[in-house]
């Protein structure tokens, strides 16, 4: 019987289904669905990945920086909607098609938030934690600049 030998994960796949970078297969947020607001459970993350133990927040304050990740993402988003608003409906002095673009625009980004907080903070993650293809064998890395008695005190 021949063993099967997985291919590496797809980074935009891991990315996309919000997995730890270094296993691409843990989840890193407690619940699945981003929508799941009344159990505010949509933004809480695990503070290890549940498959590599790999921790989540290698420093105090390290997802401050996911802000500028999301505001990427959202002018990315509204440039790639106002593209497609141009094609296929057109902008024209004479009428008021601007203000229905931004009217679209403005509520998308509303709804589509709680997927771009995920997305941007699984980004900013993966920047700083690489993939290990040997991660059921290697110990994750500890956090040098974590002192556990100092977590959640601000």
């Amino acid at each position: 019987m021949e063993t099967v030998k997985k291919g590496k994960p797809s980074y935009v796949l891991s990315v996309l289904g919000n997995k730890c970078p270094r296993c691409r297969e843990g989840y890193l947020f407690e619940s699945k669905n981003a929508y799941a607001l009344k159990q505010s459970r949509y933004i809480k993350m695990h503070d290890h990945c549940p498959a590599c133990g790999q921790r989540t927040e290698i420093e105090v304050g390290f997802y401050y920086g996911t802000s500028y990740v999301s505001y990427a993402l959202t002018v990315a988003y509204s440039v790639a909607t106002f593209v497609a608003w141009w094609v296929l409906f057109g902008f024209s002095i004479e009428d008021n098609s601007i203000f229905y673009w931004l009217g679209v625009n403005s509520i998308s980004l509303l709804l589509l938030q709680p997927l771009f907080m995920r997305l941007s903070r699984t980004l900013w993650l993966s920047w700083f934690v690489k993939y290990d293809p040997e991660w059921q064998r290697n110990e994750a890395a500890k956090p040098e600049r974590i002192i556990e008695s100092q977590m959640g005190n601000w």
